[in-house]
């Protein structure tokens, strides 16, 4: 199976109010990078975008009358998870869970200002 590039074989595809928005969070709290698939429909709203985090794609598109709000929990690998945490919460994300060792690393859990859990996780050193 040859799939497009920057795609994997599963992705998210998150329908949220505030899609633009939700791009900017990830590019500040997991330095999400664009990958230039992008449409807005006429009002200015996404239509279809595409992000990556560290070579995973995660698509998004803003809510509308056909598609009404579906959000997701993320699970995350990232280098520092106490620094990523403290990025999201300064960035308007919700503490569910505080940093802290857990046997498969060092992990907290956020909830972004669009609705979606974000499992964020070291893994132990």
């Amino acid at each position: 199976m040859k799939l497009p590039v920057g795609h994997q074989t599963i992705m998210p595809y998150l329908i949220l109010e505030g899609a633009l928005q939700f791009i900017d969070f990830t590019k500040n709290v997991f330095n999400a990078e664009s990958s230039g698939q992008q449409s807005l429909r006429d009002d200015g709203t996404v239509m279809h975008a595409e992000i990556r985090i560290d070579g995973s794609t995660i698509m998004v598109t803003d809510a509308s009358e056909d598609w009404k709000k579906q959000t997701a929990n993320v699970f995350v690998y990232v280098p520092d998870a106490d620094a990523t945490f403290e990025k999201a919460v300064q960035a308007g994300a919700t503490v569910l869970m505080p940093p802290g060792d857990q046997n498969y690393g060092r992990a907290c859990g956020v909830t972004d200002p669009f609705g979606n859990v974000w499992w964020i996780t070291a893994v132990k050193k």
